[in-house]
């Protein structure tokens, strides 16, 4: 009896579970700058202040 079965399997799994994650990632990634970009447009800028020369 070999092990190739079960050896491929677990490469099986764990490559599916590393797409699974890398996919959630760039999800959430491409959520959180479209919600940046929304507050970016609806923020209202500060004025700049001058920092006293040394």
């Amino acid at each position: 009896m070999t092990h190739l079965p079960y050896i491929l399997a677990s490469y099986g799994l764990a490559a599916a579970m590393a797409i699974v994650l890398s996919l959630g990632a760039a999800l959430r990634l491409r959520r959180a700058r479209a919600r940046l970009a929304a507050l970016e447009q609806t923020a209202t800028p500060r004025p700049v202040q001058a920092t006293p020369a040394s």
